[in-house]
């Protein structure tokens, strides 16, 4: 049997840049993953047939099957899908699973033709996989295409609250471009100085630089969001932001004290869950 690991990521920041002619926008974010997984298995069986913990995921459309059905034929194998990641909620949970998917074709821990174009596989599956691919926090450009790894990461700690709302990323990007979208050099980018104080583990400078542009925007228009921001906030969270274009919240601090005593001070109803995470263990760059 075979076991594979997805991780969530988080955004610190995310810069919404200019649409594109083919309908896109380009982005530069610094993504950090983190030890929140989810879980797959894969064994051998008579004929292929996925499976999922969460019942409305349990269907051909999960992207861990397309990333299946993109490596070719489908395999005679039994994939069971343990859901830890909240969906519809900005930690790129669907993406990580597909990535996992390629990354074991890639290493030849599943039949697959070995010369492919991952990059173009991973693209085609969504804009967060290919991130994904990279097993390390990464400044992303263009659509999600172009992927800087950082390298190791300090064991630095979060803890999100996925509110009981759900957020159309389409419907985010409409409401941006509504707004105007600012040109942004990247001289001078707050992702590029992001990612230095990042691999610096200056985390100080990491606080100080965090951003993201759909923050504003989303909370000041979903009432469960902005209840979980200032939540955190009146917790003792100094830098509570939005995860991807939502619907979670998460504040970020250097040790795993300060996330639990936040925690504590938590005063949200049941309804909101929280996730106590850390940055995940990554490689040198390489």
């Amino acid at each position: 049997m075979l076991t594979l690991r997805a991780p969530a990521k988080i955004n610190l920041t995310l810069e919404v840049l200019a649409r594109r002619d083919d309908g896109y926008h380009g982005i530069r974010s610094v993504m950090v993953p983190l030890e929140l997984s989810d879980e797959l298995t894969i064994e051998p069986d008579s004929h292929f047939s996925f499976s999922c913990d969460r019942s409305e995921l349990d269907d051909d459309r999960n992207l861990a099957v397309a990333a299946m059905r993109a490596l070719g034929e489908l395999p005679a194998v039994r994939v069971r899908l343990c859901k830890r990641i909240p969906t519809e909620a900005g930690l790129g949970g669907g993406s990580s699973d597909a990535a996992a998917v390629l990354r074991a074709a890639m290493t030849g821990l599943l039949e697959a033709p070995a010369q492919r174009d991952w990059l173009s596989l991973a693209r085609s599956l969504g804009s967060d996989v290919p991130f994904f691919l990279a097993e390390s926090a990464a400044l992303v450009e263009g659509t999600g295409e172009r992927v800087t790894p950082a390298g190791a990461l300090a064991h630095w700690h979060v803890l999100i609250v996925k509110p009981p709302v759900a957020i159309s990323t389409a419907r985010a990007y409409a409401q941006l471009d509504r707004a105007g979208t600012r040109v942004r050099p990247r001289k001078g980018s707050v992702s590029i100085g992001l990612l230095e104080a990042l691999q610096r583990a200056d985390f100080g400078g990491v606080q100080a630089l965090m951003q993201n542009d759909f923050h504003d925007v989303i909370a000041a228009q979903t009432p469960e969001i902005e209840a979980a921001v200032a939540a955190l906030r009146k917790a003792g969270a100094t830098n509570a932001l939005l995860a991807g274009s939502g619907s979670c919240v998460f504040s970020l601090a250097s040790e795993s004290v300060a996330i639990r005593r936040i925690d504590e001070r938590l005063d949200l109803p049941a309804s909101y869950e929280r996730f106590s995470s850390a940055f995940a263990t990554t490689p040198q760059w390489r």
